[in-house]
C-alpha cells in the first residue's frame, strides 16, 4: 500500500503496527480484521482487555529512543484502545484517529484544544443539544465569538462563514429533524477564509458518508451510538490528518479517557457494524414509507425528504440515509402520549443507533433546554417523535409502529 493511502498510515507512532489490509478489502472486512497484530496478542484472536493504569518502564527507554511514544500511562495511551481506533480511522479514511469517553469529551476536547480566546466560531443550530449548550453557553465566558446559523442560511455556507473564522461546526443530518446539508460546500467554504471544518457523523457513520472525503477537516462521533451499536457502553472518537488530531487534547489534561474495559466493548461491537448499519437502513426506509401516508403524521423527517434540494444532495454524498426517522403527529403532544403507549417492541429511551429500537421525545429530552418558541423554530414541534430503528424484523416494526400511530388518531 502506497505511503498516499489512509489506511495504510497508522493512527500515531507504535511499536507494534496492526497488520495491513489489501486496499480492495470492503467495509465488512475491514471492521473484522482492520486491527489485526496477533503475534503482539500472544496469538489470541480476540485482543485483550489491558486492564492497567500504567506501564513497566526500563530506563532504557529515553525521549530519543523508538519507544518514546510506547506505553506510559493510560491516560495518555492504551492498547486495548488503539484497536478500535484504527478501524474508525480506516473507515472514516482520515489519518489518524483518537477515543474519548464520551462523544462530548471528543467535541469538547476537540474545540477546546483548536480555539482560543478572540476566535470565531460558527455553527448550525440544529446541533445535538449538548453540543449547543457548549458552544452557545460556555465558549463565550472565555472570549469566544460565536455564531449560531439556522436551517435556512445553511443552504449557503458562504455566505455565513466570514472572514476570520476559525472553526466552523455542522451536523448532516442533524438532530432531531434529520435535515441533509451540503458538506463539500461547507468545506469550500470554510477553506475559503481558512477556518476548519468539523463535522459530526454520529447520525450517518462511516459506512453510509465519509466526511472527509467531501472536503471536510474532522470527524466527530458519539461511539456510544452507531459504533458501539449494543447501548452497553460510553465512547467518543475524533477522526482527521494528525498535523489537527495530535493537538487536541495533545497532554490528555481534559481527561476524558476511554477506559479500557469499554474500549474492549467498542472494539467487538464495531466488527458487526457493517451488517447492523445494512438491517438499519433498510428499517429506517421501511418505516419512513409506511408512516407517510398515515393520518395521525403530519411530515416523516427522514433524510433527503424534506425538499427537493436535500434529496439531491442525499443522494449525492450519502450512501444509505440510516436508521433514523422522526414523526410529527397532527394530535400535537397528546397524539405522542397515545403513540408511545402503544408501542411493544420499541422501547421508550434516549440515545440510539442500539440493536434495539428506540423512540424518544426531543422536547423533553437532547432539546428540553431550549424554550418552546426556540424548538418550534428550529422544527422541533410537541408532536415529535423521534426514533431510532434497529435490527429487529422490518415487518415486525412497521407494524409495531403504524398500529400505535391507529391509536394516535
Amino acid at each position: 500500500m502506497s505511503d498516499s493511502d489512509p489506511t495504510s498510515r497508522p493512527s500515531r507512532p507504535r511499536k507494534y503496527p496492526f497488520d495491513p489490509l489489501p486496499p480492495w478489502v470492503g467495509p465488512s472486512t475491514r471492521v473484522v480484521h482492520g486491527a489485526r497484530r496477533p503475534d503482539y496478542n500472544t496469538g489470541s484472536v480476540v485482543p485483550p482487555i489491558y486492564q492497567t493504569t500504567t506501564y513497566h518502564w526500563p530506563p532504557e527507554r529515553s525521549e530519543s529512543s523508538d519507544r518514546a511514544q510506547a506505553y506510559l500511562y493510560t491516560r495518555t495511551l492504551s492498547p486495548t484502545s488503539e484497536g478500535p481506533a484504527e478501524v474508525i480511522r480506516q473507515l472514516e479514511g482520515g489519518e489518524s484517529a483518537r477515543l474519548f469517553a464520551s462523544g462530548m469529551g471528543a467535541i469538547t476536547a476537540t474545540v477546546l484544544s483548536l480555539l482560543r480566546s478572540g476566535d470565531r466560531l460558527v455553527a448550525l443550530e440544529n446541533l445535538y443539544g449538548g453540543t449547543t449548550d457548549f458552544v452557545t453557553e460556555l465558549l463565550p465566558r472565555y472570549g469566544v465569538s460565536v455564531r449560531e446559523v439556522s436551517w435556512h442560511d445553511a443552504l449557503e455556507p458562504e455566505k455565513v462563514v466570514p472572514d476570520g473564522t476559525t472553526l466552523a461546526i455542522v451536523e448532516s443530518p442533524t438532530n432531531p429533524t434529520l435535515s441533509v446539508h451540503d458538506l463539500a460546500r461547507w468545506a469550500r467554504a470554510t477553506k475559503r477564509v481558512g477556518a476548519t471544518l468539523l463535522v459530526d457523523n454520529t447520525f450517518a457513520t462511516p459506512l453510509n458518508q465519509n466526511p472527509l472525503a467531501l472536503g471536510a477537516d474532522l470527524v466527530v462521533h458519539s461511539a456510544t451510538k452507531y459504533l458501539g451499536g449494543h447501548s452497553d457502553l460510553t465512547a467518543g472518537v475524533v477522526v482527521g490528518p494528525e498535523r489537527l488530531v495530535s493537538r487536541i487534547d495533545e497532554k490528555q489534561y481534559l481527561g476524558a479517557t476511554l477506559d479500557p474495559f469499554a474500549a474492549f466493548l467498542l472494539g467487538r461491537g464495531l466488527k458487526t457494524l457493517a451488517l447492523r448499519v445494512a438491517r438499519q437502513n433498510e428499517n429506517g426506509r421501511r418505516v419512513a414509507e409506511a408512516a407517510r401516508d398515515h393520518r395521525a403524521v403530519e411530515r416523516v423527517h427522514y433524510p433527503g425528504w424534506g425538499s427537493e434540494r436535500e434529496g439531491e444532495i442525499a443522494q449525492r454524498q450519502m450512501r444509505g440515509r440510516g436508521g433514523m426517522v422522526s414523526l410529527s403527529l397532527k394530535g400535537g403532544a397528546a397524539a405522542v402520549e397515545d403513540f408511545l403507549s402503544g408501542l411493544r417492541l420499541v422501547h421508550i429511551a434516549a440515545s440510539l443507533g442500539g440493536v434495539e429500537s428506540l423512540a424518544s421525545v426531543p422536547a423533553r429530552t437532547s432539546h428540553r433546554h431550549l424554550s418552546e418558541e426556540t424548538r418550534r423554530a428550529r422544527g422541533i414541534d410537541p408532536g415529535l417523535v423521534r426514533l431510532s430503528l434497529g435490527i429487529e424484523d422490518p415487518d415486525d416494526l412497521v407494524r409495531d409502529i403504524t398500529e400505535s400511530l391507529d391509536r394516535a388518531l
